[in-house]
């Protein structure tokens, strides 16, 4: 299943929900998802992963690509729904120095 997004605007927050997997072939989405979220006015981008069921050390490469603009942009980055073992994946990675995870609402 290829990565597919949409993206919402509010409040200065600006959520890609992610469905599908965070490969490299989801570079194209991961692209379009975050230009999407950088023609609005957020502050803060914010990446649920809810709808993810699998991340490869390509695609966290991708994430901390998307990371890099965010960042170079001005703009923060927090993580959603991560499952217990991606968690895990990006505090190991040290991800999560420069991503905020929180849990969904």
């Amino acid at each position: 299943m290829t990565l597919t997004h949409t993206v919402r605007s509010q409040g200065g927050v600006a959520t890609l929900r992610l469905e599908g997997r965070i490969d490299r072939d989801a570079l194209g989405s991961l692209d379009a998802a975050y230009a999407e979220a950088a023609a609005g006015a957020a502050d803060v981008v914010e990446l649920d992963f809810r709808g993810v069921d699998y991340i490869n050390s390509t695609g966290i490469a991708l994430i901390v690509g998307l990371l890099g603009k965010a960042r170079s942009h001005g703009r923060a980055v927090r993580a959603v729904g991560l499952s217990e073992h991606y968690r895990h994946i990006f505090e190991i990675t040290r991800l999560s120095d420069f991503i905020e995870i929180v849990q969904p609402v």
